[in-house]
């Protein structure tokens, strides 16, 4: 399994099977932002979209791919205000249901994480549907419950469900961006 961050070019050249990843991962239950069913063309859309957000610099992106397909994605959306600089939003962190429980789900947080801490970031947050698997992976890896909020999300049936807010200090502890550098990868 490679994972890789990828630039605006990556996004591109990997869209079909970032499309393919994240249709798979909304027909699983997942409650990633969008309702079943989805289509390949919608969700190839939405990766376009996102290869802005990496070029402009306000995304950083990871895929993994095994055998050549992607059966993995995380993102770190960065903020771009002055007083919210040491902080990101971990978002999208996604596993193919073939590549589930083999530890990839670990493997890209643990890769944000480290690309964060590694750029000055000191402080990231999610948010997850509350009761789902990914919980259980946040809680064990360290981060920290902030919160419930009722009814924030629907899942893939349209059918509302509470969001649990979590946030993971990483690097420097003291709160202020250590270096200016861009999240590495």
């Amino acid at each position: 399994m490679i994972v890789e961050r990828v630039d605006e070019h990556g996004v591109t050249a990997l869209l079909d099977g970032l499309a393919g990843l994240l249709t798979d991962t909304v027909a699983g239950g997942a409650s990633v932002g969008f309702l079943a069913p989805l289509g390949h063309a919608e969700a190839a859309d939405w990766w376009r979209g996102r290869a802005a957000a990496v070029a402009a610099g306000r995304l950083a992106l990871w895929v993994a791919r095994e055998e050549g397909r992607v059966a993995g994605t995380v993102s770190l959306a960065l903020p771009d205000r002055p007083n919210s600089r040491h902080r990101a939003e971990l978002v999208k962190l996604m596993v193919s249901r073939e590549a589930r429980g083999r530890g990839l789900g670990r493997r890209l947080l643990t890769t944000a994480e480290e690309a964060a801490a590694a750029a000055g970031i000191t402080l990231l947050h999610l948010d997850t549907e509350t009761g789902s698997p990914a919980e259980h992976l946040y809680r064990s890896a360290g981060w920290t419950r902030a919160g419930t909020i009722p009814d924030y999300a629907t899942d893939p049936r349209g059918e509302p469900r509470p969001t649990t807010l979590y946030f993971k200090q990483v690097g420097g502890r003291d709160g202020r961006r250590t270096g200016t550098a861009a999240v590495a990868g």
